[in-house]
């Protein structure tokens, strides 16, 4: 169960995937993307693959570039540190990379846990190069994203938009256990 959820971003997102021309969404489960995740899964234009871990995402998201497909990586922080050395692929290939990454560790997370992770997100994808792009606010995150697609696809650069914790709602524990 989730408290305080910030309602209507996941329908800004979903449709800047659209008209960004997104095709392959590929995501580990997570509750915090799960709207998003049902609407590009709903959709006969684009192909989503649950993948067993985040790396196979970064593989998966060059061979669709490769093949003529743009791709998103749905993930949450706590995958990023998983990433690190397909990263390295992305930028000596110099291929375009986009992830939206849910945020734990932070605003109230009753998990210990998550907390290093969240805490490493950032540093850890700006030392990859990997442009970062924090969201707070409900209305940012579909131009952030927007924004972020534009940069990666038309430079061949990588970037990530982090929703932060307050934005997808805080867990709680007994909902947890």
């Amino acid at each position: 169960m989730k408290t305080s959820v910030a309602q209507g971003w996941p329908g800004g997102v979903y449709d800047v995937l659209v008209r960004q021309n997104i095709r392959q969404v590929a995501y580990v489960p997570d509750a915090g993307h799960s709207d998003l995740i049902e609407r590009c899964s709903a959709d006969p234009a684009m192909k989503t693959t649950v993948l067993t871990t985040e790396e196979e995402g970064v593989a998966l998201l060059a061979g669709a570039w490769l093949g003529g497909d743009r791709g998103i990586l749905l993930m949450q922080s706590s995958g990023v540190g998983n990433c690190v050395n397909m990263l390295s692929l992305i930028e000596n290939c110099r291929m375009p990379f986009v992830t939206l990454i849910t945020m734990r560790g932070e605003w109230g997370e009753f998990n210990p846990w998550q907390a290093p992770m969240g805490l490493a997100t950032p540093d850890v994808l700006s030392r990859m190069n990997v442009q970062v792009h924090r969201v707070d606010v409900a209305t940012d995150a579909a131009p952030t994203l927007d924004a972020a697609i534009s940069q990666s696809y038309d430079g061949l650069l990588s970037s990530a938009v982090l929703l932060s914790q307050r934005l997808i709602g805080r867990k709680d524990f007994e909902a947890e256990g």
